[in-house]
């Protein structure tokens, strides 16, 4: 809990575990994010990698870290999702990414 009320005090978003096997990228550092990914990989077959904005390169990185460096040759990016929202009567378009990593 005091890590929302710090991410909140300078308004940086944090990688969030919302469900068992998605994660929400934010503005974390890519090594530290990667690491979180990796833990859920060790006892998952996949995760799911989500982002929203100016996040989506650091979607990108981790899943790149996590099946190029880490887990390279047992694991591969299954899917991408590339999407945009649109705020509700204001216009306002944001860019969302969601990317299925598997283990084998």
């Amino acid at each position: 809990m005091l890590m929302e009320e710090t991410s909140e005090q300078y308004g940086q978003e944090q990688t969030n575990k919302s469900e068992d096997n998605t994660v929400n990228i934010g503005n974390d550092p890519v090594m530290q994010s990667a690491v979180d990914v990796l833990s859920i990989l060790g006892s998952k077959t996949q995760v799911t990698l989500r982002a929203k904005g100016n996040s989506i390169p650091n979607a990108v990185a981790v899943a790149n870290i996590i099946t190029e460096k880490m887990l390279k040759g047992n694991s591969k990016i299954q899917k991408i999702t590339l999407d945009t929202e649109s705020a509700a009567g204001i216009g306002k378009m944001t860019s969302t990414i969601e990317i299925l990593l598997s283990k084998f």
